[in-house]
């Protein structure tokens, strides 16, 4: 398979795109009278809006790329995240989003404040900063490395025509423009992946059915074996790694606890739950039978994809090689839908993290309104510059989900112990949690870097230790209990 010059046309579909962008971002700016307006769309979007937005906000360019690249290398064990998603949903709308919206937060680390104090309020906004800096470095790198591999197009372009205009409508539109821009993507993203597939099944004898005939064969669908070891992927690890690491993604991270709080309701709160999980159950298999597909092509074609083309390449080097012109343009459009949907999404949560749990509790007098809508527009394009920066720190990592998982698990794992201890529990306490997240982080780093696990071991260890011994500790050394309503057990009391 020899490079493939990316065609005029698939350029100008690609800017096209780009251009679009841009021109929703304009038509949003000027809108935003105060911060709520930037940071929360003056909590009034429609439900189905910000449920496609969730989607496509943490299905990132690694998601889109890193699925296929699992069920072709490994097994479709990752099919368990399916099944994951709308077991989760229940537990979302009735143990976390209560708190938020009876709190009237404006992120969700303003529960951790009333819970544990102004220090732990610090502590996990900080961890989120780390995470989600690292995180866009991730969901920046992994379409532009695919598309220098198989096309020639240098990644430097791809960085800063994702970076720059991302972090342009972000800038100018605030959330409300991240959301309807994120609507196009869910768009482009699902339109992509079908397409994709039916492609991939009518180039295959005997269509879906032969896929997964060539791939049983092969044993890439054995999803359900039993068996634990630190060294490979399998469906029990996958589901107990995925259902804490949604929980932290849906429940507490501010990237999704923040287009959630949009919507005037609990109502279409939970609608919006809903709905992702079902988009969620919908095209996780679809990426993964995607990847099934490029399997049997492979199978049935050797010599499809060259010697040494990382697995993570597989999809875009499939489109622009396989697909007609033009066609392969929208399908690479869909890759940078991906990868935009979550860097709008993440460097607006950053920029809300710092105003709101760090700039306004601090200060010691109130400036205007005006004064922090300017502030939170210079932050969002501070972090796109840091979040464009950070992509070059993942190029040595060797696969897309692991180099998400390992940046992930180090901080967001801690961060969601210490809201369940928060929530679960009266006697859980800040110094306990503390000592957890010290021995969580490190049990992590030894399990990445000393006993080199599969990646799915990561955030059940980060997030297992943390919880576990704060736990301990907080119940070795008890203080005075929470204020009522703060916990699952009084919430009524402080309704």
């Amino acid at each position: 398979m020899e490079h493939v010059a990316f065609s005029p046309l698939n350029l100008a579909i690609l800017f096209v795109y780009l251009g679009a962008m841009v021109f929703i971002g304009l038509r949003m700016a000027g809108r935003q009278h105060t911060t709520e307006d930037f940071f929360l769309a003056g909590r009034r979007m429609p439900w189905w809006v910000v449920g496609m937005s969730m989607y496509a906000s943490l299905t990132s360019a690694v998601t889109y790329m890193g699925l296929p690249a699992a069920a072709y290398e490994e097994n479709v064990s990752l099919i368990v995240v399916s099944i994951v998603s709308p077991l989760l949903a229940p537990v979302l709308i009735l143990v976390f989003y209560p708190f938020y919206h009876r709190l009237r937060v404006t992120t969700s680390y303003e529960y951790i404040a009333r819970r544990f104090g102004p220090p732990a309020r610090y502590a996990v906004s900080g961890l989120f900063l780390l995470a989600r800096v690292g995180w866009l470095g991730t969901v920046i790198y992994a379409p532009a490395l695919a598309l220098s591999i198989v096309s020639g197009l240098p990644p430097w372009l791809s960085i800063l025509l994702m970076g720059a205009v991302a972090t342009g409508y972000t800038a100018l539109g605030g959330l409300a423009a991240d959301l309807w821009t994120d609507v196009v993507q869910f768009v482009i993203m699902i339109g992509g992946a079908v397409w994709i597939a039916v492609h991939l099944s009518t180039h295959v004898p005997d269509g879906p059915a032969g896929i997964l005939r060539i791939a049983s064969d092969a044993g890439r669908l054995h999803v359900f074996d039993l068996r634990f070891s630190l060294f490979e992927m399998s469906g029990p690890i996958v589901a107990i790694a995925f259902f804490f690491q949604l929980m932290q993604e849906y429940g507490t991270d501010q990237t999704t606890v923040q287009r959630l709080l949009a919507t005037p309701t609990r109502r279409g709160m939970s609608l919006a739950i809903g709905m992702n999980a079902l988009v969620d159950f919908l095209v996780i298999g679809l990426l993964l039978f995607i990847g099934l597909g490029l399997f049997a092509r492979a199978q049935l074609s050797p010599g499809l994809f060259p010697d040494g083309l990382r697995s993570d390449t597989l999809l875009p080097a499939y489109i622009l090689h396989a697909m007609p012109d033009g066609v392969s343009g929208l399908m690479v459009t869909a890759i940078f839908a991906a990868a935009m949907s979550s860097m709008d999404s993440g460097i607006s949560s950053l920029s809300t993290v710092v105003v709101s749990d760090f700039v306004r509790p601090l200060r010691r007098s109130v400036p205007p309104e005006s004064s922090d809508l300017r502030l939170a527009r210079g932050l969002t394009l501070l972090f796109g510059v840091l979040g464009t920066g950070a992509a070059f720190y993942v190029a040595g990592f060797e696969h897309l989900i692991k180099a998400y998982t390992s940046i992930i698990s180090l901080f967001n794992g801690p961060i969601l112990a210490l809201f369940l201890l928060g929530i679960l529990t009266r006697r859980a306490r800040f110094a306990g949690w503390v000592v957890g997240a010290v021995l969580g982080i490190g049990a992590t780093l030894w399990l990445q870097h000393g006993v080199k696990a599969h990646w799915a071991w990561y955030f059940p260890a980060s997030f297992g230790v943390s919880f576990a011994t704060g736990l301990l500790v907080s119940l070795v050394f008890r203080g005075a209990p929470p204020a009522p309503g703060l916990t699952l057990w009084d919430r009524r009391r402080g309704a």
